[in-house]
């Protein structure tokens, strides 16, 4: 028997609300734990230790069950998210899950490498800016690119907020010349885990701002996008 999986919850399909998928319609697996604590993550319950009593210690198995239930058993996208889903046994499900047509993303701040990304058909990587207050190894990042196959799509996505968060997304886009940069509009009010509201006010603005700074800088090769479903759902669990 494979190692369990620690799993925060199993929702769709809805659709990839950020990034190069973003309106792909897919199914969550949101993994328990991380290796950060991003001062704005909107994700608490799959990230703070208080929370683990709510995960569930899952066989990979049981885990495409769930899927093939919501999704009827017709193979779509599975994104893997988290947390960090890169420090879970992740490779049992991703082998099992492709063998029967369905298709893997996953979406990771890069600091955890591990020689299964090259079993993805998609891997996001998304290094968290300074407004995040955690600091990114950018040896493990590398590794973690250098982990990814061949035929393993792999772009950046980066949220900013500030001024401070843009610059530092250009740096990390000259860094890695050759990957895809995404960048979205974050979060204007940080999420709390008991009020769902958000300032989309706040958000459409920054949004704005985001287009505005970058087309004055006559950065044309990035791509920048909302993050489609905040705007949609608010800060809603298992959507």
């Amino acid at each position: 028997m494979s190692q369990s999986i620690k799993v925060s919850e199993i929702f769709g399909p809805t659709i990839q609300g950020e990034g190069a998928l973003i309106g792909k319609p897919t199914v969550f697996v949101r993994t328990g734990g991380c290796d950060y604590r991003c001062t704005w993550c909107d994700s608490l319950h799959a990230v703070d230790s208080a929370y683990r009593d709510e995960w569930r210690a899952m066989q990979a198995e049981d885990i495409l069950s769930e899927i093939k239930k919501l999704s009827d058993n017709k193979p779509l996208i599975i994104t893997l998210s988290g947390g960090n889903p890169a420090i879970q046994p992740l490779l049992p499900l991703i082998q099992i899950g492709r063998k029967i047509g369905y298709s893997f993303a996953m979406e990771t701040q890069g600091s955890v490498p591990k020689p299964w990304f090259n079993e993805l058909e998609h891997l996001i990587l998304s290094p968290k800016p300074p407004s995040s207050h955690e600091a990114v190894n950018w040896e493990k990042f590398q590794e973690c690119l250098n982990n990814a196959g061949q035929k393993t799509s792999v772009i950046l996505k980066i949220v900013v907020f500030n001024e401070d968060d843009y610059i530092w997304s250009r740096d990390v886009s000259k860094r890695f010349p050759a990957l895809p940069v995404y960048l979205q509009a974050g979060n204007h009010t940080p999420p709390s885990e008991e009020d769902e509201t958000i300032d989309i006010n706040g958000i459409l603005n920054r949004m704005d701002w985001l287009v505005e700074r970058s087309l004055k800088d006559r950065w044309f090769n990035v791509h920048i996008l909302p993050q489609l479903h905040v705007l949609l759902w608010g800060n809603k669990r298992g959507v």
